[in-house]
């Protein structure tokens, strides 16, 4: 196997040199305003290279990080490739996220230079003189500038990529993976087998999954190269176009999140749903009470996985088994590399059957193989997270007598909307700078489409609808619409232990109570994403 993203890219480009390896759909063409149809393993190669000469030519090397804002386009994949030719890492960044958002990304991450479309380089730029980086950036077709003098930052050979993924106690962290975290996301996909083979002879994978997070990065895209496959990325999901869609795309396989089943079970039957050539979709958090159904009416098996940024093809567990028990929110068997430990509340073995937190390791000689390197500027939280030698996932799961795991619930103080994990802390804390707020709590509470809605409960002088469409309308600018509250409600205190923190079970209580009650301002049609 290749040891790089771009060696594997290379050795695809030199085995099936005039197969696609993107390919973009002419509505997310007209999304994008770039052309349609297909890009081939030796163009996406030839456009890595170009890309590495220019980067070369200005400076830019080995431990320099490039922050990319391009969305879901073919770009995006050649632009990585060049850097990772070269030695150089990406970090990519979410469209939509916003200035405080942004600050902090471009603070932390230090990235030498950053490529972004040309309605986001303001906010960029904006963004690197608040956190007080001088960082340079460019378009896509824009000359590179030289490298200023400290631009290597990365201090591990095989850095590939830098996520931002959302943390339970306040600001996202940025994991830190490599070379090999990438190959063997591919190399698990390409021989999971059963219900999700995928073949050598032309596979067409279509997600809507933003190429900023590891699924549609390391699975899909590394996938794909791995068996000469073709990626289908669309700009987003878009419901109402989605069958003839994925029918013109040829699509053979399609990755979801738990709300698109929803959706799509309840739109009206078409023809259109069952003009596909789809073998499997893959994905998580399918309502159970639709999964069979599902499955019934568009014709194919709906495969669920378990895996996070940290840990990549280290611990990944999905369920392509013929006896997967379909509606029971069970993720199957571990595969035998994954180690795993179901722990009480004390740390102890949780009996068979009994819910409790989910450690995972790699069961081979080194227990972190396939994991993320690092949570990068923080020794300490990845040395936490790794406590007792096994990486604690936060998630509250149970084993039956099969060796089979199953779904329970959440641990960590996460809101997990449309497949977005939004840490409340975080939330919090913007809404703490808005000058009437003197206090905020945010916590989950249910949503029959999106899993889960952020509700915010608020100490503020004059708490009224007005007031509350005003900080919703200010929090649009300051982080992605998906992380704004979508219910806010006002207290004249909130609920505090002895020791002066939230209480945050009393605090879910209470925004589940408070859930079209009066005073409480549903927000909901406000939580669109905005257009530069």
């Amino acid at each position: 196997m290749s040891e790089t993203v771009y060696g594997a890219i290379a050795a695809a480009a030199a085995r099936w040199p005039d197969r696609p390896a993107l390919h973009v759909t002419a509505g997310t063409a007209a999304a994008y305003g770039i052309a349609a149809g297909d890009l081939s393993y030796a163009a996406l190669l030839a456009a890595a290279d170009r890309w590495a000469e220019r980067l070369v030519a200005a400076g830019y090397g080995p431990g320099c990080r490039v922050a990319v804002l391009l969305e879901n386009r073919p770009g995006y994949f050649a632009l990585w490739a060049g850097l990772n030719r070269i030695g150089a890492s990406v970090v990519p960044v979410n469209p939509d996220l916003r200035h405080a958002e942004l600050d902090y990304l471009i603070g932390h991450a230090a990235p030498a230079l950053a490529v972004a479309l040309p309605e986001r380089q303001a906010d960029v730029r904006a963004a690197a003189a608040s956190a007080g980086v001088a960082l340079d950036v460019i378009g896509e077709a824009d000359a590179v500038p030289p490298a200023r003098p400290g631009a290597a930052v990365a201090t591990d050979a095989q850095e590939a990529a830098v996520l931002y993924t959302s943390g339970t106690t306040g600001a996202p962290k940025g994991c830190v993976l490599r070379n090999d975290y990438f190959l063997l996301a591919g190399q698990w996909y390409a021989g999971l087998g059963g219900l999700a083979r995928l073949g050598h002879d032309g596979e067409r994978m279509l997600t809507p999954l933003p190429v900023f997070h590891m699924n549609a990065m390391a699975y899909s895209f590394m996938a794909m190269v791995r068996v000469g496959g073709c990626l289908i990325a669309l700009d987003r999901f878009h419901p109402r176009r989605w069958w003839p869609e994925v029918a013109a795309s040829g699509a053979t396989c399609m990755h979801y999140l738990g709300v698109m089943p929803s959706i799509l079970m309840g739109m009206d039957e078409a023809p259109e749903e069952r003009a596909h050539s789809v073998r499997f979709g893959f994905g998580a958090g399918v309502d159970p009470a639709l999964h069979a159904p599902f499955e019934a009416r568009f014709g194919f098996p709906l495969v669920e996985a378990w895996a996070m940024t940290e840990t990549g093809a280290g611990a990944v567990i999905a369920n392509a088994a013929p006896d997967r028990l379909v509606g029971q929110a069970s993720l199957g068997r571990p595969a035998g590399w994954v180690a795993t430990r179901i722990v009480d509340g004390s740390g102890e073995d949780a009996r068979r059957g009994t819910p409790g937190e989910l450690l995972v390791r790699n069961g081979g000689p080194d227990p972190r193989a396939g994991f993320f390197a690092s949570y990068w500027r923080d020794a300490e939280a990845t040395e936490a997270a790794w406590d007792g030698g096994w990486f604690h996932t936060g998630d509250v799961v149970r084993q039956d007598a099969a060796g089979r795991i199953f779904f329970v619930d959440r641990k960590k103080n996460v809101i997990r909307r449309s497949g977005e994990n939004i840490a409340a802390v975080e939330v919090e804390s913007v809404l703490m700078r808005h000058p009437a707020v003197r206090a905020a709590g945010v916590a989950a509470v249910p949503d029959a489409v999106r899993g889960d809605e952020v509700f915010a409960l608020l100490v503020a002088e004059g708490g009224t609808e007005a007031l509350a469409r005003a900080i919703a309308d200010w929090a649009l600018g300051q982080m992605a619409y998906y992380k704004v509250p979508g219910y806010v409600a006002f207290a004249e205190a909130l609920p505090l232990t002895g020791t002066q923190k939230i209480a945050r079970g009393d605090l879910k209580r209470l925004a589940v109570e408070r859930i079209g009650a009066a005073g409480t301002v549903d927000l909901r049609d406000l939580k669109k994403r905005r257009v530069a």
